[in-house]
């Protein structure tokens, strides 16, 4: 049970409204930041901090953003959306009777982190407010609600910016949207709320002036980040908030030991895990649960997804997913890992090759224009450019096997199923169609035929 002096906490997350500026099919808190649904963001932060309850306020796409959240949160719906205050009141059967704090967030809030959750829980605790807003200091304060504050540094009320006056809009600190309140004296207030004002809607943060109207203290909590504190509203700000997160992954990754050579064009997911002296040039896209091991270094305009990197390897200028790559392998550049592959420690796939589902073993090379896939390459293999594995007869995958040792000639293709020996060749040009024993050499194409005076007679045939 999280708290001061073991207060009981409670979670509210506002996630019903529609949010038609985003102009999308895709309900509003399920697009991604950074790969993860915004709510998703918002769930993740609340749980590191520890609720008694944790409750999302869901309406539009209801279905979907339960499906996505699941048993991380219990669901209130809100049939119709009448305002912020509403929706909190809908908890009321879950929260109504109970003592302790609720904490009440913006389901499109994703860059608020568990840090000032915490900050602001402990805060209106120790202040022993019945309300406590979070609140951000900005340059540019243009469409924010403004924090009035009294003499003695209470919060008085909050003034949207189309009610300012003159005096009022030269204020910088803002509303976050976010609000700590004792939860007994929040549904007392709710209860109280109006909904006359032009929306016809009940707004929550009428409860602060409900409060102080009743002389009870009203606190203010000034996080130091207003860019934590953005709310997402369209794809203009959605656009922001990635770049945000995206930037504070990066400096945490360079903070940790890694280079990153140009972090504005950089972008690393959240559930990326990077040593210290990985190396990451411009232009790469590191998603997924992928793990870089140390020296290892990503190349320019490379995309990683749910991949292992192994020690010192070297990726450049390509494309790679769900694989595993040996420490000081070398890929690219310009290859296509697809996925279900595994690339050798000290192994080589080189220019415009394309592995799929497919082993290539310890120090193995496939340096050029290939294709290998559904095959089991061994250690100390020579693939020869031009070499393709022919695994699919229009309705059924086969496999190519090659045994330690072998050597694959240019332009060879490999009909599956086909077993190639250990330490045997296959001879240039050839379409091999049966296995090769170990130790043998297969060829597989035409006798070499030389017609003597043919282009002489041909060119003279062009002259007449």
């Amino acid at each position: 049970m999280g708290g001061y002096f073991m207060v009981k906490r409670f979670a509210v997350i506002l996630a019903a409204g529609q949010g038609t500026r985003m102009k999308s099919k895709l309900y509003k808190v399920l697009h991604p930041v950074v790969g993860r649904p915004m709510v998703q963001h918002v769930v993740d932060q609340l749980q590191a901090v520890q609720f008694d309850q944790l409750i999302t306020v869901v309406g539009h796409g209801a279905e979907q953003v339960i499906e996505k959240i699941g048993n991380q949160s219990e669901f209130v719906i809100q049939d119709e959306q009448l305002g912020t205050g509403h929706a909190v009141l809908k908890t009321e059967d879950l929260l109504g009777n109970e003592e302790g704090t609720t904490i009440v967030v913006c389901g499109d809030a994703p860059l608020i982190t568990s840090e000032t959750y915490k900050a602001l829980l402990d805060y209106h605790e120790q202040e022993g407010a019945m309300a406590t807003v979070l609140t951000a200091n900005t340059s540019d304060p243009a469409g924010y609600g403004r924090i009035i504050r009294n003499e003695s540094n209470q919060v008085e009320r909050i003034v949207e910016h189309k009610d300012a006056n003159e005096a009022e809009l030269l204020i910088t600190e803002t509303n976050a949207g976010t609000y700590c309140f004792d939860n007994k004296a929040l549904f007392a207030a709710l209860k109280n709320v109006s909904n006359d004002n032009v929306q016809g809607e009940y707004y929550l943060p009428d409860v602060i002036e409900i409060l102080r109207s009743q002389s009870e203290k009203v606190s203010g909590f000034l996080t130091t980040d207003f860019d934590e504190t953005i709310g997402i509203n369209d794809r203009v700000t959605l656009a922001q908030a990635e770049k945000i997160m995206k930037r504070k992954i990066n400096e945490q990754h360079m903070r940790n030991g890694v280079t990153i050579i140009d972090p504005d064009h950089t972008y690393i997911g959240l559930d990326v895990t990077i040593a210290q002296d990985v190396i990451i040039q411009p232009g790469t896209m590191i998603t997924g649960v992928t793990s870089i091991a140390s020296g290892a270094e990503i190349g320019v305009g490379t995309e990683i997804d749910h991949c292992i990197i192994g020690e010192s390897a070297v990726i450049s200028h390509s494309v790679l997913k769900d694989s595993h790559i040996g420490k000081q392998a070398v890929v690219g550049p310009y290859a296509n890992i697809r996925p279900e592959s595994t690339i050798g420690d000290h192994a080589k796939v080189g220019h415009f090759v394309e592995i799929k589902k497919s082993t290539i073993g310890n120090n193995s090379k496939v340096p050029h224009l290939s294709y290998i896939g559904d095959a089991e390459i061994g250690r100390n293999v020579n693939v020869g450019c031009g070499t393709i594995t022919v695994n699919y007869d229009g309705k059924d995958k086969y496999a190519t096997e090659i045994g330690d040792h072998a050597f694959i000639g240019c332009n060879t293709n490999l009909i599956a199923p086909v077993k190639i020996g250990e330490g045997s060749y296959v001879a240039a040009g050839s379409t091999i169609n049966k296995d090769v024993p170990s130790e043998a050499l297969g060829i597989a194409r035409a006798r070499q035929v030389n017609k003597l005076d043919y282009a002489r007679s041909v060119k003279n045939q062009k002259k007449d």
